[in-house]
């Protein structure tokens, strides 16, 4: 390998700075344009109110594609969807080997086999608290506690220097079912010297320590064991620990536990093969609902973030086959609302509200305790790394900034701030951002993968807000008109302020246009399109105030 000057530690998020969700980052080893690279996380965000029609976003790897060659792995932090859920869709971009824990390893292989990926994914399994070179970079996996199994961080060896990767992460020691994050092991970390710490911001903003799923479990027990009706909880079925909480709270209670979900049963499926849930306990499924006394019941639901599709949406809007809800059930969020996710969550909880549901959340009691650290738990964590250079990342700006100022605060040497696109050399010193390269979103849009930019999604949002007209004009050689035209408007109210036909104004607006353009011009078909389009689009701004979006079908017969 190149000597230290020569061969540089870079960092380069393409994804997850500024953002919660769709974790992507890079760490680059050697000189410029030598790269060798090794991706950390491919994962996914949900799609928005400015998003009509798209199912998931995921990052753009153009950068990425073009230094496949050098592309020496990509390694999974844990198998949340946001660090995850990529994966099947882009690597036949990257085509590198994928390296992960048993349980993340089973998870990926199961979700691939469900979507039908026409193709075997490369995966190279890796025993928690393992070591191994991928290419130039020496990888430690250090335990850390979070709200799935095998969640790791990411001790990085080169020959340029030390960094670590926290993953995400927070500090539990009284886990009924979980691993605490490995303190002993971080420490020793710590006196070998650590360059940079790349590490999670998503509770910056916050004081203190997170509270523990110890708390969760006594919480739960107690809501499940008094409940006089049917109970359902909601959560996210990623969390195998809260699924094991719900699930002995339901035993101790003397109740029936149903399974409401896809994913939630695919879950736990995986956790049962990998140890992470007992095999010998009664999972009934939704068929078995109904023939449940009201009392003996508890649904494990998937649709903890309002999603139209999830379990807990389709009860509460009466839309499921199997399951229902009556006045007086009770229906416990133990889950926290992603933000963005606030008005789908709001709308299901309203529907239960008007089916006369009881609701517990996390502002009501003690149900949800977040996977991510508070200042308190980044304060020892800062103890006991150390590290030269802090960078922030997993976080809206508003926790990267937090964190940038804590630490500080807390005396590191140097902290930087990138976003995604940024890249920072880590090493040799100083570090900074050196350069930037491109990044971007594309879009699930069905079966297909599209670009962010392009003119699909933002033509549905201006559909969303002001309709369509669509005209048709059939006219000869000369441009005299064949037939009298047509038009066709949706999403457009039926008549104006004086109670006239909408419909009446295009025809109206049509007419007027046609008898404007000379006959010579109309033989242009574009400018008797064109033409037509204006006149539409101004004649209803003036009359209803809008103008939408308008196609004009011009035939010469």
């Amino acid at each position: 390998m190149a000597g230290r000057r020569e061969s540089e530690l870079v960092f380069l998020p393409l994804g997850g700075i500024g953002e919660i969700g769709m974790n992507a980052y890079l760490y680059g080893l050697g000189r410029p344009h030598e790269r060798q690279w090794l991706l950390v996380d491919l994962g996914i965000t949900f799609a928005g109110e400015r998003e009509p029609g798209i199912d998931v976003v995921l990052p753009d790897m153009s950068f990425l594609e073009r230094e496949r060659a050098n592309l020496v792995g990509l390694l999974l932090t844990h198998c949340h969807e946001d660090h995850f859920g990529a994966v099947g869709e882009l690597w036949p971009r990257l085509r590198c080997d994928i390296y992960a824990t048993p349980f993340a390893a089973q998870m990926l292989r199961v979700k691939s086999a469900e979507n039908g990926l026409p193709y075997d994914l490369p995966i190279k399994e890796l025993a928690p608290k393992s070591k191994v070179e991928i290419g130039p970079f020496g990888i430690e996996l250090v335990t850390m506690a979070h709200s799935i199994p095998e969640a790791n961080g990411v001790v990085i060896r080169t020959d340029a220097g030390t960094v670590f990767h926290t993953g995400d992460w927070k500090i539990d020691d009284n886990q009924p079912h979980g691993s605490p994050t490995d303190a002993a092991r971080l420490k020793e970390i710590g006196d070998d010297g650590v360059a940079a710490m790349i590490c999670d911001s998503t509770n910056a903003t916050r004081d203190g320590y997170s509270p523990s799923e110890g708390d969760v479990t006594a919480t739960l027990t107690r809501i499940i064991g008094n409940a006089k009706h049917r109970v359902a909880v909601t959560t996210f079925a990623s969390n195998v620990q809260r699924l094991h909480i719900v699930m002995e709270a339901t035993r101790a209670a003397g109740r029936h536990l149903v399974v409401v979900g896809r994913a939630m049963l695919r879950i736990i499926m995986v956790a049962r093969e990998t140890g992470y849930l007992p095999t010998d306990w009664e999972l009934l499924g939704e068929d078995d609902y109904g023939h449940l006394p009201r009392d003996k019941v508890v649904a494990l639901c998937t649709g903890s973030q309002g999603e139209p599709r999830g379990a807990l949406a389709r009860i509460a809007g009466g839309e499921h086959p199997n399951v229902s809800f009556a006045r007086d059930d009770l229906v416990i969020f133990s889950s926290r609302t992603i933000p963005g996710n606030e008005k789908t969550v709001a709308r299901v909880q309203n529907d239960l509200a008007d089916l006369g549901v009881d609701i517990i959340t996390d502002a009501d009691d003690l149900v949800h305790v977040s996977g991510h650290p508070r200042r308190g738990e980044l304060e020892e964590m800062y103890s006991w790394v150390r590290p030269a250079v802090a960078i922030p990342m997993h976080g809206e700006p508003r926790h990267l900034n937090e964190h940038a100022q804590l630490a500080r605060r807390l005396g590191v040497e140097t902290v930087v701030s990138p976003r995604n696109g940024d890249m920072v050399r880590l090493l040799p010193s100083p570090a900074e951002i050196i350069a930037e390269a491109p990044t971007g979103r594309l879009y699930r849009d069905g079966r297909l993968i599209v670009p962010a930019d392009g003119p699909s999604v933002s033509e549905r949002r201006k559909l969303s807000y002001v309709g369509h007209v669509g005209v048709s004009i059939v006219v000869d050689a000369k441009g005299n008109l064949i037939a009298e035209p047509q038009a066709s408007l949706v999403g457009l109210p039926e008549f104006d302020e004086n109670g006239l036909p909408l419909y009446d104004a295009v025809m109206s607006a049509v007419m007027g246009a046609l008898d404007g353009l000379p006959r010579p011009r109309r033989k242009d078909d574009a400018l008797l399109a064109e033409t037509v389009r204006r006149a539409v689009r101004g004649e209803l701004g003036a009359s209803w105030g809008k103008k939408p979006v308008c196609n004009v079908l011009v035939s010469r017969l």
